[in-house]
């Protein structure tokens, strides 16, 4: 099926609402089959709850796997969406049931694991010589990245299903209770916290928190993105990105759960409420708003953002003033990944374990492939000209496309 190309709104935000249940029972993989029938017993509604059928197109371009490996039992029925992290040439990943492991980019060869009996959750974050993963009990473990041998431990109050933030000195730990805590990355002692207030209903996940020089910035799940100094925590901005409004809780739902990406004095966030804003970084000025967009990440490349909707529906914005270029709604209902960018295509995953690659010249469909056939909920990676999968069963994949 062929992009759309737009520079209007989106249209399809009146299926927001009725995605979202559906979005959130996914995301705890606790087997959804019941979802159809609960929003009418019309047949053509129950129609509209599965997922869309795969189109055929032609080939443009030609994926190739370059590695399998296994970070562990993955994330069974907690719903944490763990996905990998790349940092000079390595990729480190991490299960609910298996430790952390690190593998080389380019070969897939497994360079250390360190068992653990945490159950760890949050993806690993890397940086300054550590590697660092949260537990669904509090724990923070951080590990030397050359070898995988522990560096310390500390605890934060709640789950931690964000990737934690290593950098300038520290490590920057998002809980599920909406506390951010940073940690000395030399010793592990507790340097400041701050703590946001948090909605009654939100999609299961957190926005790790994305680091620039002298900032943190953290996306909240009232909508809200937060500028918080590095050096005490103190709070330097804040700015809705949407804003939680609506009948019913589940309406309000506003939450930003992929980490904002910092680009240049730039800062993007996206959230599930179908909005995207850009953001001069330090002074929180609003630089450009879009009506699309969804819970996770973004990807950025050039003059395009790309993002996912939770309609299913990929979209890519103009970089600079927040325009739409083209959207592309043949994916709907199919539980799409974050949207990252792959040379010169748009990525996504699903609900099946397929992974779908669109021109980012025009959102055209330029190749398909089955990674496996388990859920892809994790934003996927690129470093290096190879992208990294991680699915819900803690499998990994490596591909280039040509």
């Amino acid at each position: 099926m062929s992009a759309q190309i737009s520079n209007s709104t989106h249209r399809g935000a009146r299926l927001a609402g009725r995605a979202a249940l559906l979005l959130a029972c996914l995301s705890m993989a606790t087997g959804c089959s019941t979802v159809r029938g609960w929003f009418s017993s019309g047949d053509k509604d129950e129609v509209q709850t599965e997922p869309a059928e795969l189109v055929e197109f032609q080939s443009l371009a030609t994926p190739s796997r370059l590695w399998t490996a296994s970070a562990g039992k993955g994330d069974g029925s907690t719903g944490v969406r763990q996905g990998a992290f790349i940092a000079d040439g390595v990729v480190y990943a991490a299960s609910v049931e298996g430790g952390v492991r690190a593998f080389d980019l380019q070969s897939g060869n497994s360079l250390w694991r360190h068992e653990s009996d945490l159950r760890l959750s949050g993806g690993p974050g890397a940086g300054d010589g550590l590697v660092v993963a949260g537990s669904l009990d509090g724990e923070v473990v951080a590990l030397d990245a050359a070898t995988g041998a522990p560096r310390w431990t500390a605890k934060v109050p709640n789950e931690v299903i964000a990737r934690p933030a290593v950098g300038q000195g520290l490590v920057v730990v998002r809980s599920n209770d909406g506390r951010v805590t940073a940690f000395d990355a030399a010793s592990g002692e507790r340097r400041w916290f701050w703590i946001e207030e948090m909605p009654t209903l939100t999609v299961r996940g957190n926005a790790p928190v994305a680091l620039a020089p002298g900032y943190a910035f953290v996306g909240t799940d009232e909508g809200d993105l937060v500028a918080l100094s590095l050096v005490d925590g103190r709070k330097l901005w804040e700015q809705a990105v949407a804003l939680p409004d609506g009948r019913t809780e589940l309406e309000r739902m506003a939450d930003i759960d992929g980490a904002p990406v910092v680009d240049g004095p730039a800062v993007i966030a996206s959230s599930y409420k179908n909005r995207t804003m850009a953001f001069e970084g330090p002074s929180g000025r609003p630089l450009w708003a879009a009506e699309s967009g969804g819970a996770g990440s973004v990807g950025v490349a050039g003059d395009r953002v790309v993002v996912s909707d939770a309609a299913g529906t990929v979209w890519a914005i103009d970089k600079y003033v927040g325009t739409s270029y083209w959207r592309q709604p043949a994916l709907a209902r199919r539980g799409l990944s974050p949207a990252v960018v792959h040379g010169a295509y748009a990525v996504v995953g699903d609900l099946e374990g397929y992974l779908h690659w669109m021109r980012l010249s025009d959102g055209e469909f330029a190749a398909r492939t089955r990674a496996g056939r388990s859920a892809i909920a994790a934003h996927p990676v690129v470093a290096d000209g190879v992208m990294v999968v991680q699915n819900v069963d803690g499998d990994l994949s490596a591909w280039r496309i040509d």
